[in-house]
Protein backbone atom coordinates (compact mmCIF):
# COMPACT_ATOMS: atom_id res chain seq x y z
CA UNK A 1 0.00 0.00 0.00
CA UNK A 2 1.88 3.24 -0.83
CA UNK A 3 2.56 4.90 2.29
CA UNK A 4 1.06 9.07 2.31
CA UNK A 5 3.57 12.21 1.95
CA UNK A 6 2.77 15.51 3.74
CA UNK A 7 1.51 18.36 1.36
CA UNK A 8 4.37 20.74 0.80
CA UNK A 9 1.83 23.45 -0.45
CA UNK A 10 -0.11 23.39 3.57
CA UNK A 11 3.11 23.32 4.93
CA UNK A 12 4.27 26.58 3.39
CA UNK A 13 1.00 28.03 4.16
CA UNK A 14 1.43 27.12 7.73
CA UNK A 15 4.53 28.85 8.24
CA UNK A 16 3.19 31.81 6.08
CA UNK A 17 0.53 31.79 9.15
CA UNK A 18 2.18 31.35 12.08
CA UNK A 19 5.11 34.60 10.94
CA UNK A 20 1.53 36.76 9.96
CA UNK A 21 0.49 36.10 13.79
CA UNK A 22 3.90 37.14 15.40
CA UNK A 23 4.03 39.95 13.21
CA UNK A 24 0.36 41.14 14.29
CA UNK A 25 1.62 40.28 17.15
CA UNK A 26 4.41 42.57 17.25
CA UNK A 27 2.16 45.66 15.58
CA UNK A 28 -0.12 45.00 18.82
CA UNK A 29 2.85 44.91 21.04
CA UNK A 30 3.92 47.97 18.93
CA UNK A 31 0.46 49.72 19.51
CA UNK A 32 0.77 49.25 23.14
CA UNK A 33 3.87 50.63 23.74
CA UNK A 34 2.74 53.61 21.90
CA UNK A 35 -0.24 54.13 24.19
CA UNK A 36 1.82 53.62 26.92
CA UNK A 37 3.87 55.71 26.14
CA UNK A 38 1.45 58.34 24.63
CA UNK A 39 -0.42 58.04 28.22
CA UNK A 40 2.64 58.28 29.79
CA UNK A 41 3.42 61.15 28.09
CA UNK A 42 0.32 63.03 28.71
CA UNK A 43 0.27 62.48 33.12
CA UNK A 44 4.10 64.09 33.00
CA UNK A 45 2.30 66.72 31.02
CA UNK A 46 -1.03 67.03 33.57
CA UNK A 47 1.90 67.10 36.45
CA UNK A 48 3.97 69.34 34.82
CA UNK A 49 1.19 71.87 34.02
CA UNK A 50 -0.13 71.33 37.47
CA UNK A 51 3.15 72.25 38.78
CA UNK A 52 3.66 75.42 36.58
CA UNK A 53 0.16 76.14 37.75
CA UNK A 54 1.59 75.68 41.72
CA UNK A 55 4.42 77.60 40.55
CA UNK A 56 2.88 80.50 39.05
CA UNK A 57 -0.67 81.22 39.36
CA UNK A 58 -0.86 79.56 42.94
CA UNK A 59 2.54 80.85 44.24
CA UNK A 60 1.18 83.62 45.67
CA UNK A 61 -1.64 82.25 47.33
CA UNK A 62 0.16 79.13 48.79
CA UNK A 63 2.97 81.17 49.88
CA UNK A 64 0.52 83.28 51.86
CA UNK A 65 -0.96 80.04 53.70
CA UNK A 66 2.42 78.82 54.40
CA UNK A 67 3.61 82.35 56.06
CA UNK A 68 0.00 82.18 58.06
CA UNK A 69 1.30 79.12 59.71
CA UNK A 70 4.29 80.62 60.67
CA UNK A 71 3.70 84.11 60.69
CA UNK A 72 1.13 85.90 63.38
CA UNK A 73 -0.14 89.46 63.25
CA UNK A 74 -1.88 90.33 66.45
CA UNK A 75 -3.67 94.02 67.91
CA UNK A 76 -1.63 95.36 70.80
CA UNK A 77 -4.04 96.89 73.36
CA UNK A 78 -3.47 100.34 74.25
CA UNK A 79 -3.47 101.41 77.93
CA UNK A 80 -7.21 102.99 78.58
CA UNK A 81 -6.47 106.24 79.97
CA UNK A 82 -7.52 107.18 83.47
CA UNK A 83 -10.54 108.52 85.20
CA UNK A 84 -9.08 110.99 88.44
CA UNK A 85 -10.35 112.74 90.81
CA UNK A 86 -9.85 116.68 91.19
CA UNK A 87 -8.17 115.92 94.45
CA UNK A 88 -5.89 113.52 91.95
CA UNK A 89 -6.79 109.92 93.35
CA UNK A 90 -7.51 106.84 90.78
CA UNK A 91 -11.41 106.10 89.99
CA UNK A 92 -10.25 103.45 87.33
CA UNK A 93 -7.27 102.84 85.72
CA UNK A 94 -5.55 100.08 83.26
CA UNK A 95 -2.82 97.88 84.95
CA UNK A 96 -0.31 96.14 82.83
CA UNK A 97 -1.47 92.23 83.01
CA UNK A 98 -0.96 89.14 80.34
CA UNK A 99 -3.77 87.56 78.21
CA UNK A 100 -3.88 83.78 77.90
CA UNK A 101 -5.18 82.15 74.48
CA UNK A 102 -5.00 79.01 72.88
CA UNK A 103 -5.07 77.40 69.73
CA UNK A 104 -6.87 74.14 70.25
CA UNK A 105 -5.63 72.29 67.30
CA UNK A 106 -2.39 72.28 68.51
CA UNK A 107 -3.03 71.25 72.02
CA UNK A 108 -2.94 67.40 71.72
CA UNK A 109 -3.64 66.64 75.70
CA UNK A 110 -6.70 68.61 76.08
CA UNK A 111 -7.55 67.61 79.42
CA UNK A 112 -4.03 67.53 81.16
CA UNK A 113 -3.54 70.92 79.53
CA UNK A 114 -6.95 71.94 81.35
CA UNK A 115 -5.69 70.50 84.65
CA UNK A 116 -2.25 72.10 84.75
CA UNK A 117 -3.77 76.17 83.67
CA UNK A 118 -7.03 75.90 85.24
CA UNK A 119 -6.01 77.69 88.06
CA UNK A 120 -3.56 79.91 86.71
CA UNK A 121 -6.45 80.91 83.96
CA UNK A 122 -9.34 81.16 86.99
CA UNK A 123 -11.37 78.49 85.43
CA UNK A 124 -12.41 75.15 86.55
CA UNK A 125 -10.38 72.34 84.42
CA UNK A 126 -13.85 71.40 82.99
CA UNK A 127 -14.08 74.66 81.43
CA UNK A 128 -10.88 75.08 80.26
CA UNK A 129 -11.39 71.66 78.55
CA UNK A 130 -14.32 72.96 77.21
CA UNK A 131 -12.63 76.19 75.04
CA UNK A 132 -9.88 73.83 73.99
CA UNK A 133 -12.34 71.33 72.59
CA UNK A 134 -12.16 70.82 68.67
CA UNK A 135 -9.78 72.19 65.98
CA UNK A 136 -10.31 75.77 66.09
CA UNK A 137 -8.01 78.18 65.82
CA UNK A 138 -8.15 80.64 68.89
CA UNK A 139 -9.71 80.50 72.40
CA UNK A 140 -9.96 83.15 74.76
CA UNK A 141 -9.00 81.98 78.32
CA UNK A 142 -8.28 85.15 80.52
CA UNK A 143 -8.01 88.55 79.45
CA UNK A 144 -6.15 89.62 82.70
CA UNK A 145 -3.84 87.23 84.34
CA UNK A 146 -1.24 89.11 86.67
CA UNK A 147 2.40 88.56 86.20
CA UNK A 148 2.82 85.70 89.15
CA UNK A 149 0.58 83.26 87.35
CA UNK A 150 2.05 84.46 83.96
CA UNK A 151 5.80 82.99 85.34
CA UNK A 152 4.39 80.07 85.91
CA UNK A 153 2.37 79.67 82.71
CA UNK A 154 5.82 80.65 80.84
CA UNK A 155 7.44 77.68 82.34
CA UNK A 156 4.91 75.14 81.70
CA UNK A 157 5.19 76.05 77.92
CA UNK A 158 2.90 74.08 77.16
CA UNK A 159 1.88 73.36 72.89
CA UNK A 160 -0.99 75.62 71.78
CA UNK A 161 -0.75 78.13 75.29
CA UNK A 162 -0.10 81.52 73.71
CA UNK A 163 1.03 84.88 76.16
CA UNK A 164 0.51 88.39 75.36
CA UNK A 165 0.53 91.75 76.89
CA UNK A 166 -2.89 92.97 77.61
CA UNK A 167 -3.99 95.36 79.97
CA UNK A 168 -6.69 95.02 82.86
CA UNK A 169 -9.36 97.33 83.96
CA UNK A 170 -8.80 98.15 87.68
CA UNK A 171 -10.90 100.70 89.96
CA UNK A 172 -8.62 101.30 92.98
CA UNK A 173 -11.66 102.70 95.81
CA UNK A 174 -14.31 99.65 95.25
CA UNK A 175 -17.52 100.64 95.29
CA UNK A 176 -16.67 104.49 95.46
CA UNK A 177 -18.61 106.29 92.68
CA UNK A 178 -19.17 102.94 91.49
CA UNK A 179 -21.98 103.61 89.02
CA UNK A 180 -21.35 107.27 88.23
CA UNK A 181 -17.57 105.58 86.41
CA UNK A 182 -19.27 102.27 85.20
CA UNK A 183 -17.25 99.53 83.95
CA UNK A 184 -15.60 98.32 81.13
CA UNK A 185 -15.95 94.52 79.03
CA UNK A 186 -13.17 92.46 78.83
CA UNK A 187 -11.99 93.61 76.06
CA UNK A 188 -11.52 97.44 77.12
CA UNK A 189 -14.58 99.18 75.67
CA UNK A 190 -16.73 100.98 77.74
CA UNK A 191 -20.26 99.89 79.08
CA UNK A 192 -21.58 102.08 81.41
CA UNK A 193 -21.18 105.63 82.89
CA UNK A 194 -18.44 107.68 82.27
CA UNK A 195 -16.58 104.74 81.17
CA UNK A 196 -19.04 104.41 77.99
CA UNK A 197 -19.89 108.28 77.63
CA UNK A 198 -15.80 108.73 77.42
CA UNK A 199 -14.75 105.68 75.56
CA UNK A 200 -13.33 108.06 72.42
CA UNK A 201 -11.39 109.99 74.86
CA UNK A 202 -10.06 106.93 76.97
CA UNK A 203 -9.98 104.26 74.56
CA UNK A 204 -6.40 105.21 73.07
CA UNK A 205 -5.08 103.65 69.86
CA UNK A 206 -4.14 99.97 69.06
CA UNK A 207 -0.93 98.64 67.99
CA UNK A 208 0.23 95.87 66.00
CA UNK A 209 2.82 93.09 66.53
CA UNK A 210 3.90 91.01 63.72
CA UNK A 211 5.98 87.45 65.30
CA UNK A 212 7.17 84.81 63.72
CA UNK A 213 6.25 81.47 65.36
CA UNK A 214 7.24 77.94 65.31
CA UNK A 215 4.55 75.48 64.83
CA UNK A 216 3.86 74.67 68.07
CA UNK A 217 2.35 78.59 68.46
CA UNK A 218 5.86 79.87 70.60
CA UNK A 219 6.98 82.97 69.04
CA UNK A 220 10.47 82.76 67.76
CA UNK A 221 10.81 86.73 66.83
CA UNK A 222 9.45 89.92 66.60
CA UNK A 223 9.27 90.98 62.77
CA UNK A 224 7.66 94.61 63.43
CA UNK A 225 6.19 96.10 66.24
CA UNK A 226 3.65 98.88 66.44
CA UNK A 227 3.74 100.77 69.92
CA UNK A 228 -0.09 101.73 71.08
CA UNK A 229 -1.19 105.19 72.25
CA UNK A 230 -2.71 105.25 75.39
CA UNK A 231 -5.86 107.00 75.90
CA UNK A 232 -6.77 110.19 77.31
CA UNK A 233 -6.72 110.64 81.33
CA UNK A 234 -10.05 111.80 82.42
CA UNK A 235 -10.30 113.85 85.36
CA UNK A 236 -13.46 114.63 87.18
CA UNK A 237 -14.75 117.16 89.52
CA UNK A 238 -15.07 115.00 91.90
CA UNK A 239 -13.59 115.43 95.46
CA UNK A 240 -12.59 111.92 96.22
CA UNK A 241 -12.92 112.34 99.92
CA UNK A 242 -16.48 114.34 100.10
CA UNK A 243 -17.45 111.28 97.76
CA UNK A 244 -16.55 108.67 100.17
CA UNK A 245 -18.13 110.30 103.52
CA UNK A 246 -21.29 110.90 101.17
CA UNK A 247 -21.41 107.44 100.48
CA UNK A 248 -20.61 106.37 104.02
CA UNK A 249 -23.37 108.74 105.23
CA UNK A 250 -26.13 107.29 102.96
CA UNK A 251 -25.63 103.75 103.69
CA UNK A 252 -25.86 104.34 107.50
CA UNK A 253 -29.05 106.80 106.98
CA UNK A 254 -30.59 103.88 104.55
CA UNK A 255 -30.33 101.37 107.10
CA UNK A 256 -31.20 103.00 110.13
CA UNK A 257 -34.64 103.86 108.11
CA UNK A 258 -34.64 100.52 106.65
CA UNK A 259 -34.78 102.74 103.39
CA UNK A 260 -34.89 100.93 99.67
CA UNK A 261 -31.83 103.48 98.44
CA UNK A 262 -30.51 107.17 99.25
CA UNK A 263 -28.93 108.88 97.06
CA UNK A 264 -27.43 112.94 97.01
CA UNK A 265 -25.33 115.60 94.98
CA UNK A 266 -22.73 117.68 96.40
CA UNK A 267 -22.49 120.45 94.12
CA UNK A 268 -20.40 123.75 93.70
CA UNK A 269 -22.94 126.56 92.90
CA UNK A 270 -20.80 129.20 91.17
CA UNK A 271 -19.51 127.08 88.65
CA UNK A 272 -21.87 124.16 88.45
CA UNK A 273 -19.20 121.45 89.38
CA UNK A 274 -20.22 118.40 91.23
CA UNK A 275 -17.94 117.49 93.97
CA UNK A 276 -19.93 114.09 94.86
CA UNK A 277 -22.56 112.23 93.52
CA UNK A 278 -23.69 108.99 94.80
CA UNK A 279 -26.31 106.38 95.47
CA UNK A 280 -26.81 103.30 97.60
CA UNK A 281 -26.62 100.44 98.09
CA UNK A 282 -23.82 100.28 95.19
CA UNK A 283 -21.60 97.60 93.86
CA UNK A 284 -17.96 96.72 93.33
CA UNK A 285 -16.51 96.53 89.73
CA UNK A 286 -14.22 95.01 90.61
CA UNK A 287 -16.24 92.31 91.54
CA UNK A 288 -18.86 91.69 88.55
CA UNK A 289 -20.62 89.29 90.83
CA UNK A 290 -22.44 92.11 92.76
CA UNK A 291 -23.85 94.22 90.41
CA UNK A 292 -27.62 93.91 89.68
CA UNK A 293 -29.60 96.30 87.45
CA UNK A 294 -31.23 97.90 90.51
CA UNK A 295 -27.42 99.06 92.00
CA UNK A 296 -26.00 100.01 88.93
CA UNK A 297 -28.44 103.20 88.24
CA UNK A 298 -26.90 106.45 89.00
CA UNK A 299 -30.40 107.35 90.28
CA UNK A 300 -29.97 111.55 91.00
CA UNK A 301 -29.71 111.85 86.87
CA UNK A 302 -31.43 108.81 85.48
CA UNK A 303 -34.56 108.31 88.22
CA UNK A 304 -36.99 110.96 88.78
CA UNK A 305 -39.11 111.61 91.97
CA UNK A 306 -42.24 113.81 93.35
CA UNK A 307 -40.40 116.30 95.18
CA UNK A 308 -42.86 117.11 97.63
CA UNK A 309 -41.93 120.50 99.78
CA UNK A 310 -38.47 121.30 97.80
CA UNK A 311 -40.51 122.33 94.52
CA UNK A 312 -42.58 125.16 96.86
CA UNK A 313 -39.28 126.99 96.04
CA UNK A 314 -40.53 127.58 92.59
CA UNK A 315 -44.11 129.23 93.35
CA UNK A 316 -42.90 131.41 95.96
CA UNK A 317 -39.48 132.64 93.98
CA UNK A 318 -41.35 133.50 91.05
CA UNK A 319 -43.78 135.28 93.30
CA UNK A 320 -41.22 137.26 95.06
CA UNK A 321 -39.67 137.59 91.58
CA UNK A 322 -43.14 138.95 89.76
CA UNK A 323 -43.73 141.49 92.57
CA UNK A 324 -46.62 138.84 93.57
CA UNK A 325 -46.05 138.92 96.99
CA UNK A 326 -43.32 140.19 99.71
CA UNK A 327 -41.90 138.27 102.67
CA UNK A 328 -44.50 139.67 104.88
CA UNK A 329 -47.11 139.25 102.63
CA UNK A 330 -50.15 138.39 105.18
CA UNK A 331 -52.53 135.58 103.94
CA UNK A 332 -54.96 133.83 106.43
CA UNK A 333 -55.46 130.30 106.05
CA UNK A 334 -58.13 128.03 106.27
CA UNK A 335 -57.72 124.60 107.99
CA UNK A 336 -58.24 123.22 104.34
CA UNK A 337 -58.82 124.40 101.32
CA UNK A 338 -61.38 123.33 98.87
CA UNK A 339 -61.44 123.31 95.05
CA UNK A 340 -64.32 121.52 92.99
CA UNK A 341 -64.34 117.84 94.07
CA UNK A 342 -61.04 118.06 96.30
CA UNK A 343 -59.70 119.24 99.37
CA UNK A 344 -56.43 119.97 100.52
CA UNK A 345 -54.58 119.40 103.81
CA UNK A 346 -51.66 120.48 105.79
CA UNK A 347 -49.17 117.74 106.65
CA UNK A 348 -50.42 118.34 110.09
CA UNK A 349 -53.65 119.25 111.69
CA UNK A 350 -53.91 123.25 112.42
CA UNK A 351 -56.65 125.44 113.31
CA UNK A 352 -57.11 128.65 110.72
CA UNK A 353 -53.48 131.09 111.01
CA UNK A 354 -52.57 134.12 109.60
CA UNK A 355 -49.21 133.72 108.34
CA UNK A 356 -46.89 135.71 105.68
CA UNK A 357 -44.94 134.47 102.68
CA UNK A 358 -41.98 133.91 105.38
CA UNK A 359 -44.37 131.68 107.73
CA UNK A 360 -45.81 129.73 104.59
CA UNK A 361 -42.06 128.60 103.68
CA UNK A 362 -40.77 128.41 107.42
CA UNK A 363 -44.00 126.03 108.01
CA UNK A 364 -43.97 124.24 104.65
CA UNK A 365 -47.39 125.18 104.23
CA UNK A 366 -49.29 123.52 101.45
CA UNK A 367 -52.95 125.59 101.85
CA UNK A 368 -50.58 128.94 101.85
CA UNK A 369 -47.92 128.05 98.67
CA UNK A 370 -51.46 127.22 96.63
CA UNK A 371 -52.97 130.35 97.64
CA UNK A 372 -49.95 132.46 96.81
CA UNK A 373 -49.93 130.23 93.30
CA UNK A 374 -53.63 131.46 92.85
CA UNK A 375 -52.68 135.00 92.81
CA UNK A 376 -49.92 134.42 90.48
CA UNK A 377 -51.98 132.41 88.20
CA UNK A 378 -51.43 129.15 86.79
CA UNK A 379 -50.01 130.14 83.64
CA UNK A 380 -46.97 132.24 85.23
CA UNK A 381 -46.58 128.85 88.10
CA UNK A 382 -46.22 127.19 84.36
CA UNK A 383 -43.62 129.29 83.63
CA UNK A 384 -41.49 129.42 86.59
CA UNK A 385 -41.48 125.76 86.37
CA UNK A 386 -39.65 126.31 82.92
CA UNK A 387 -37.44 129.09 84.00
CA UNK A 388 -36.39 127.07 86.66
CA UNK A 389 -35.09 124.04 84.65
CA UNK A 390 -37.39 121.43 85.23
CA UNK A 391 -39.09 119.48 82.55
CA UNK A 392 -35.84 119.45 80.67
CA UNK A 393 -32.37 118.02 80.82
CA UNK A 394 -29.94 119.88 83.13
CA UNK A 395 -27.21 118.82 80.48
CA UNK A 396 -24.93 117.39 82.78
CA UNK A 397 -22.13 115.28 80.93
CA UNK A 398 -23.15 112.25 81.84
CA UNK A 399 -25.06 109.46 79.85
CA UNK A 400 -28.84 108.54 80.35
CA UNK A 401 -30.31 111.62 82.38
CA UNK A 402 -33.79 111.99 81.92
CA UNK A 403 -35.95 115.48 81.81
CA UNK A 404 -38.79 114.51 84.53
CA UNK A 405 -42.03 115.05 84.11
CA UNK A 406 -43.81 118.08 83.81
CA UNK A 407 -47.27 118.58 82.79
CA UNK A 408 -47.94 121.52 79.88
CA UNK A 409 -50.12 124.46 80.55
CA UNK A 410 -52.78 122.90 78.30
CA UNK A 411 -53.31 119.86 80.31
CA UNK A 412 -54.02 121.27 83.80
CA UNK A 413 -56.96 120.46 85.00
CA UNK A 414 -59.26 122.72 87.35
CA UNK A 415 -57.75 120.85 90.37
CA UNK A 416 -54.13 120.68 88.84
CA UNK A 417 -53.63 124.45 90.77
CA UNK A 418 -53.74 122.51 94.12
CA UNK A 419 -51.25 120.17 93.53
CA UNK A 420 -48.53 121.29 91.20
CA UNK A 421 -47.26 123.81 93.02
CA UNK A 422 -46.84 121.81 96.35
CA UNK A 423 -44.47 119.53 94.27
CA UNK A 424 -47.40 116.76 93.16
CA UNK A 425 -48.19 115.49 90.01
CA UNK A 426 -44.80 116.23 89.04
CA UNK A 427 -41.39 114.37 88.27
CA UNK A 428 -37.91 115.42 88.94
CA UNK A 429 -34.51 114.38 89.02
CA UNK A 430 -32.55 115.24 92.22
CA UNK A 431 -29.55 116.92 90.10
CA UNK A 432 -32.89 119.00 88.39
CA UNK A 433 -33.39 120.02 92.15
CA UNK A 434 -29.99 121.14 93.16
CA UNK A 435 -29.42 122.89 90.42
CA UNK A 436 -32.45 125.25 91.07
CA UNK A 437 -31.74 125.19 94.82
CA UNK A 438 -27.93 126.43 93.26
CA UNK A 439 -29.62 129.44 91.96
CA UNK A 440 -30.65 131.04 94.65
CA UNK A 441 -27.02 130.00 96.17
CA UNK A 442 -25.49 131.82 93.39
CA UNK A 443 -27.83 135.19 93.47
CA UNK A 444 -30.01 134.12 91.13
CA UNK A 445 -27.74 132.72 88.41
CA UNK A 446 -28.85 128.60 87.30
CA UNK A 447 -25.43 127.33 86.31
CA UNK A 448 -26.05 123.75 85.14
CA UNK A 449 -24.01 120.77 86.89
CA UNK A 450 -21.04 118.72 85.23
CA UNK A 451 -18.82 116.17 86.25
CA UNK A 452 -15.61 116.63 83.81
CA UNK A 453 -12.78 118.76 85.00
CA UNK A 454 -10.35 117.84 81.97
CA UNK A 455 -9.99 115.47 79.22
CA UNK A 456 -6.14 114.86 78.27
CA UNK A 457 -4.66 118.89 78.71
CA UNK A 458 -8.24 120.00 77.23
CA UNK A 459 -10.53 121.96 79.71
CA UNK A 460 -14.08 121.57 78.80
CA UNK A 461 -16.03 124.97 78.13
CA UNK A 462 -19.20 124.81 80.89
CA UNK A 463 -22.20 126.97 80.18
CA UNK A 464 -22.08 129.59 82.92
CA UNK A 465 -25.65 129.66 83.44
CA UNK A 466 -28.60 132.46 82.75
CA UNK A 467 -29.92 134.43 85.53
CA UNK A 468 -33.51 134.33 85.99
CA UNK A 469 -33.83 135.68 89.31
CA UNK A 470 -32.32 139.34 90.65
CA UNK A 471 -29.81 139.08 93.21
CA UNK A 472 -32.33 141.49 95.53
CA UNK A 473 -35.10 138.55 94.39
CA UNK A 474 -32.84 135.52 95.45
CA UNK A 475 -31.79 137.24 98.58
CA UNK A 476 -35.06 137.68 99.65
CA UNK A 477 -35.58 134.31 99.23
CA UNK A 478 -32.14 133.38 100.98
CA UNK A 479 -33.44 134.78 103.81
CA UNK A 480 -36.77 132.64 103.67
CA UNK A 481 -34.92 129.87 103.55
CA UNK A 482 -32.54 130.17 106.45
CA UNK A 483 -35.45 130.59 108.50
CA UNK A 484 -36.74 126.84 107.24
CA UNK A 485 -33.31 125.64 108.81
CA UNK A 486 -33.95 127.05 112.17
CA UNK A 487 -35.55 126.23 115.56
CA UNK A 488 -39.31 128.02 114.46
CA UNK A 489 -39.02 125.50 111.29
CA UNK A 490 -39.32 122.17 109.76
CA UNK A 491 -35.26 122.01 108.74
CA UNK A 492 -33.87 122.51 112.23
CA UNK A 493 -32.05 119.29 111.95
CA UNK A 494 -29.73 120.12 108.62
CA UNK A 495 -28.58 122.74 111.00
CA UNK A 496 -24.28 123.03 110.53
CA UNK A 497 -22.80 123.85 113.95
CA UNK A 498 -21.11 127.26 113.31
CA UNK A 499 -22.40 127.86 109.72
CA UNK A 500 -25.26 129.80 108.12
CA UNK A 501 -27.51 127.40 106.23
CA UNK A 502 -30.47 127.76 103.80
CA UNK A 503 -32.80 124.55 102.39
CA UNK A 504 -36.05 123.23 102.73
CA UNK A 505 -37.44 119.53 103.58
CA UNK A 506 -39.66 117.41 101.32
CA UNK A 507 -41.92 114.67 102.12
CA UNK A 508 -44.22 113.01 99.02
CA UNK A 509 -46.59 110.28 98.33
CA UNK A 510 -44.95 107.66 96.00
CA UNK A 511 -47.57 106.67 93.24
CA UNK A 512 -48.52 103.31 92.46
CA UNK A 513 -47.90 102.69 89.16
CA UNK A 514 -50.21 100.06 88.62
CA UNK A 515 -53.26 101.91 89.90
CA UNK A 516 -52.01 105.10 89.07
CA UNK A 517 -52.89 106.47 92.88
CA UNK A 518 -50.98 107.59 95.74
CA UNK A 519 -49.97 105.10 98.65
CA UNK A 520 -48.31 104.90 101.74
CA UNK A 521 -45.34 104.35 100.62
CA UNK A 522 -42.76 107.73 100.81
CA UNK A 523 -39.60 110.01 99.68
CA UNK A 524 -38.05 111.89 101.92
CA UNK A 525 -35.77 114.47 100.82
CA UNK A 526 -33.94 117.79 102.15
CA UNK A 527 -32.37 120.33 99.66
CA UNK A 528 -30.11 123.40 101.09
CA UNK A 529 -26.40 125.21 100.96
CA UNK A 530 -24.37 126.09 103.35
CA UNK A 531 -22.64 129.34 104.59
CA UNK A 532 -25.32 130.38 103.51
CA UNK A 533 -24.03 134.58 103.73
CA UNK A 534 -21.70 133.21 100.82
CA UNK A 535 -22.92 129.64 99.97
CA UNK A 536 -19.57 127.47 98.74
CA UNK A 537 -22.05 123.72 98.19
CA UNK A 538 -25.55 123.04 97.64
CA UNK A 539 -26.55 119.57 98.48
CA UNK A 540 -29.41 117.68 97.69
CA UNK A 541 -30.38 114.32 99.78
CA UNK A 542 -33.42 112.07 98.89
CA UNK A 543 -33.79 108.60 101.32
CA UNK A 544 -36.58 106.52 99.30
CA UNK A 545 -39.43 104.61 100.96
CA UNK A 546 -37.91 104.88 104.56
CA UNK A 547 -39.98 102.46 107.00
CA UNK A 548 -38.66 102.80 110.30
CA UNK A 549 -40.63 105.31 112.13
CA UNK A 550 -40.62 108.79 110.50
CA UNK A 551 -40.80 109.54 106.86
CA UNK A 552 -40.50 113.13 106.84
CA UNK A 553 -38.04 114.69 104.65
CA UNK A 554 -36.93 117.43 108.02
CA UNK A 555 -36.57 113.92 110.24
CA UNK A 556 -34.88 111.59 107.52
CA UNK A 557 -32.87 113.31 105.07
CA UNK A 558 -31.97 116.70 106.72
CA UNK A 559 -29.76 114.51 108.89
CA UNK A 560 -27.64 113.62 106.35
CA UNK A 561 -27.62 117.14 104.99
CA UNK A 562 -26.00 118.30 107.64
CA UNK A 563 -23.23 115.34 108.30
CA UNK A 564 -22.72 115.43 104.56
CA UNK A 565 -22.35 119.29 105.11
CA UNK A 566 -19.96 119.98 107.69
CA UNK A 567 -17.76 117.54 106.40
CA UNK A 568 -17.39 119.37 103.06
CA UNK A 569 -17.45 122.40 104.49
CA UNK A 570 -14.50 121.42 106.76
CA UNK A 571 -12.82 119.51 104.14
CA UNK A 572 -12.64 122.50 101.64
CA UNK A 573 -11.77 125.28 104.65
CA UNK A 574 -14.35 127.10 103.75
CA UNK A 575 -14.94 129.58 106.24
CA UNK A 576 -18.30 129.90 108.33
Amino acid sequence: MPVSRPDKRRGRASKGRAKEARAAADRTGSRRVRYLSIGTLLVLAVFGARAGWIATVQAGELTEKARAQHEVIHEVQAPRGAIVSADGRELAVDKHMTAVTATPYLVKDKQGTADKIATAVELSPDEVARRLQGDGGYAMLNTGVDQQRAAYLRKLDLPGITLSDAQKRLYPLGTVGSQMIGMTDDYGAGLTGLEKAMDGQLKGTPGKRHEARDPSGATLRILDDTEPVAGKTVTLSIDSAIQQKVETVLEGVRLANNAKAASAIVMRPKDGAILAMATVPGYDPNKPETITPDTERMRPITDTYEPGSTFKLVTIAGAIQDGTVTRNTMFDLPPTLTLYDRTLHESHDRGSVAWTTQEILQNSSNIGTVMIAQKMGATKVQDWIEKFGFGAKTGIDYPGEVGGIVLPRDQWSGTSILNIPIGQGVAVTLAQIAEAYGAIANGGRMVPPHLIQRVGNTVPTHPRGQQILTPAAAEQVNIMLQKVVSDDGTGKEAKIPGYTVGGKTGTANKIDPKTGKYIESYVASFVGYAPATHPGIVVAVMVDEPTNGSYYGGQVAAPAFEQIGEFALQHLHIAP
